[in-house]
């Protein structure tokens, strides 16, 4: 069974038709019927509360025909200990496909393995691959021609700051350079990506494939696309004021992205805190295309389930 669990888990080929159906899905979007998912029934399991995940994915999938059923961790048996193994083959019984939204990567690699529908990474603490291609669908769509992915993001320059040991910091160096990019990160020393994340980019290939600097100038020097995240991701409240001290150098503030390219572009996955790790001014300006990342959510997942979907009934 076919499942998206890390940005390298499609081909060269699978992901030009991602990004061929989240092009058309959104052209299309509102006029052309896209019914592949007629009669199913997906589930979103989430450990995290969620506005663009869920949303997207809920939205998505009505979109092509199907159905969701919200699964609440804590309100389901998973949450009084069940085994992953049991929750796996039961829901396979159940349901035609399944995003997990959850902290470890283990937890959906195990629901994963043990599961006979496919399974989509929503998030964990390690990656957020559904995130990497829509944002590099949106980055395609301003810098070349979301058609070609490869062809319109080889040399492009993304520059991430503030804490580079986060989901979204991994997912770009995968992400990044299986797509041909440079990617820079600026942040305190002691957030660079960690153990598990290296591991993976050696296993991937990727290792060493990114740049890194305490040093946030020099971090989006010449960068195409400035990229930040929140300083405090869930489950780490506690490191709060540690995090909030250690990252103020890192803010995007327009006098930072004034030291990327002249219309260099400016990304957050969102939610946005404005002031901390963005100004607001930053966030108000022209450079600025979080709503087009949103957005994008929506169209690039509804072609990663197309693509799972289809390969899992055998059309």
């Amino acid at each position: 069974m076919r499942h998206f669990l890390k940005e390298t888990d499609f081909s060269r080929d699978e992901i030009e038709e991602v990004f061929l159906l989240a092009t058309a899905y959104k052209e299309g979007r509102g006029r052309d019927a896209t019914p592949f998912l007629g009669g199913q029934t997906w589930g979103l399991l989430f450990y995290k509360n969620s506005t663009r995940t869920r949303l997207s994915f809920e939205v998505g999938i009505g979109e092509l025909g199907g159905r969701t059923v919200y699964l609440d961790k804590n309100a389901m048996q998973i949450g009084r200990g069940e085994t992953l193994h049991d929750t796996a083959k039961v829901l396979s019984r159940y349901i035609n496909g399944l995003v997990i939204r959850t902290f470890g990567q283990d937890i959906v690699e195990e629901i994963a393995e043990h599961a006979t529908i496919p399974v989509v990474n929503g998030l964990t603490d390690l990656l957020h691959p559904c995130q990497i291609y829509s944002d590099a669908l949106t980055i395609a769509e301003k810098l070349g021609d979301p058609r070609q992915p490869f062809e319109s993001l080889a040399g492009k320059k993304l520059a991430f700051l503030g804490d580079t040991s986060c989901n979204m910091a991994n997912s770009w160096i995968l992400g990044g350079a299986m797509l041909g990019m440079e990617i820079s990160l600026g942040g305190p020393d002691d957030h660079q990506p960690g153990s598990d994340a290296l591991a993976l980019f050696e296993k991937e290939g990727f290792s060493g494939k990114f740049h890194f600097t305490t040093d946030a100038s020099e971090a989006v020097a010449n960068a195409d696309v400035v990229y930040t995240d929140v300083w405090v991701s869930m489950g780490c409240e506690a490191e709060e004021d540690e995090r909030l001290s250690k990252m103020r150098p890192y803010a995007v503030t327009a006098d930072l992205l004034a030291k990327a390219k002249p219309d260099a572009l400016f990304m957050h996955c969102m939610p946005t805190h404005p002031d901390l790790e963005v100004s607001q001014e930053v966030l108000d300006s022209p450079q600025s295309i979080i709503f087009d990342q949103a957005e994008n959510r929506l169209h690039a997942q509804k072609a990663i389930v197309t693509l799972l979907a289809r390969e899992a009934s055998g059309s």
